[in-house]
């Protein structure tokens, strides 16, 4: 709740004034070239406390973030100051900031198509839990190598009940293929609701900023019944890879529901603070997993603060390890308690573009020509860890729904016993979802 300007912190208030008065006798300027003053800040006065900072320091208090406690906002700053010198007039010695964060962005990868597998172009109409897909969707090496079909018919297990948060570019909600498993979403790019990937048709976005994180979508190739088309041209270029993401847990789990959470634009760019928001709303609005196809290079207290809420409330926290090749951390994936993906060949080697490591990665899963949904009722093929993570997000759904035997706590080790593929670089192995739910049982 947010604290009220009353006599009993009329005090602190003074206090806050004073300092606030300092750090404008002293100000500090930087070119536009070097601007982009937007920063996450935590008041524990809330609202009012901060806004009256702003009033002093010529700053603006934009959105919430939605955190519990209602101290989260985005505060912006002149373009023509310096973030770093921003971030010093909020941090320091200011009553009532407790942190202070420069809102980094995520830029996107350029993509280029890497080949087409002949399964690709299977688009013979088939049946799929009450919706028609191309039977290549279905029938793809990845998908069998995890054996989704096989768990689902073994323990008939669909992720029913389950909610899984796709936080990303959004979602096309009128694609044939996810009739009947959307729900209520939410666009934080423009603060609609909705989370459609459908209004970015012709929008393009790639905000400069201080910190820079990536869309982990290595490289995507566009595929319909007419044509096959690169995602950096022509006219599929105005979309990202939340309907792809959204698809694959589909894939997985097809009667789990999905959330789209539009934290990005169509190009992969997005900042922090909206997928701060994004977080908080997951939480508040029942999924019990989140899907989070994307990383920062550099951590974040307050990322950290909201996906360890998330986890308080029972919520299964997957990420992607990044497309760098490199044994680094990135964030979420690097963060306590977070399934980290790495991405697999469908030869079950470790793929050359994948981040590796035990730690940070937890497991791995196919990420190399994963054939799935794109807007417009159309399919796509996408290679990268993007890609690998939502198999691992739908096996969490199917292990957590009906019939699957799982409380939140026990996801995890459940997802533990995965295909040993003797690559101690990929974590526990290669993402089994048979033996992921077969572990829920007690049977392993």
């Amino acid at each position: 709740m947010n604290t009220k300007l009353t006599s009993k912190n009329l005090n602190s208030k003074f206090k806050r004034a004073l300092m606030c008065l300092v750090l404008l006798a002293v100000p500090m300027f930087a070119s536009q070239a070097e601007a982009q003053s937007r920063l996450i800040v935590r008041d524990s006065l809330g609202l009012p406390g901060l806004k009256l900072t702003c009033l002093l320091l010529n700053c603006k208090v934009g959105n919430s973030l939605g955190d519990p406690q209602g101290q989260l906002f985005v505060v912006t700053f002149p373009t023509i100051l310096n973030p770093l010198t921003a971030l010093l007039k909020l941090n320091v010695n200011v009553i009532g900031i407790l942190d202070v964060e420069i809102d980094q962005t995520v830029t996107p990868y350029d993509s280029n198509a890497s080949g087409m597998p002949s399964y690709l172009t299977d688009n013979t109409p088939t049946t799929y839990y009450g919706n028609t897909v191309w039977h290549g969707y279905l029938v793809q090496p990845g998908n069998q190598l995890v054996s989704t079909g096989f768990t689902q018919s073994s323990w008939n297990v669909t992720g029913s009940g389950i909610t899984v948060a796709i936080i990303d570019t959004g979602v096309d909600v009128n694609h044939p293929a996810l009739q009947g498993v959307l729900v209520n979403g939410y666009d934080f790019t423009r603060n609609v609701a909705g989370g459609s990937e459908d209004s970015d048709v012709n929008v393009t976005s790639n905000p400069a900023d201080a910190q820079a994180g990536y869309v982990n979508q290595r490289t995507v190739a566009v595929l319909d019944q007419r044509t096959v088309a690169v995602l950096d041209g022509g006219n599929y270029s105005a979309f990202g890879h939340g309907t792809m993401t959204a698809g694959i847990v589909h894939l997985v789990a097809p009667q789990a529901k999905i959330m789209p959470l539009k934290a990005f634009s169509a190009s992969g760019a997005g900042y922090e603070s909206d997928v701060l928001r994004a977080i908080y709303y997951a939480v508040q609005n029942g999924a019990q997993v989140m899907n989070m196809s994307w990383d920062f290079t550099s951590n974040s207290n307050e990322l950290a603060t909201a996906v360890k809420y998330a986890q308080s409330k029972g919520v299964i926290a997957v990420a992607s390890a990044g497309n760098d090749g490199k044994y680094e951390k990135v964030y979420p994936g690097a963060l306590p308690g977070v399934i980290n993906v790495a991405s697999t060949s469908d030869q079950d080697v470790q793929s050359t573009f994948t981040n590796y490591g035990n730690p940070p990665v937890f497991m791995a899963a196919p990420g190399e020509g994963i054939m799935t949904l794109y807007p417009s009722g159309t399919y796509a093929a996408g290679w990268g860890t993007s890609f690998s993570t939502p198999f691992v997000a739908g096996t969490a759904a199917l292990m957590l729904g009906k019939n699957g035997g799982c409380s939140s706590s026990k996801v995890a080790s459940g997802l533990a016993h995965a295909d040993a593929i003797f690559n101690p670089q990929l974590g526990w192995g290669r993402l089994d979802s048979y033996s992921a739910v077969k572990a829920c049982h007690g049977i392993l």
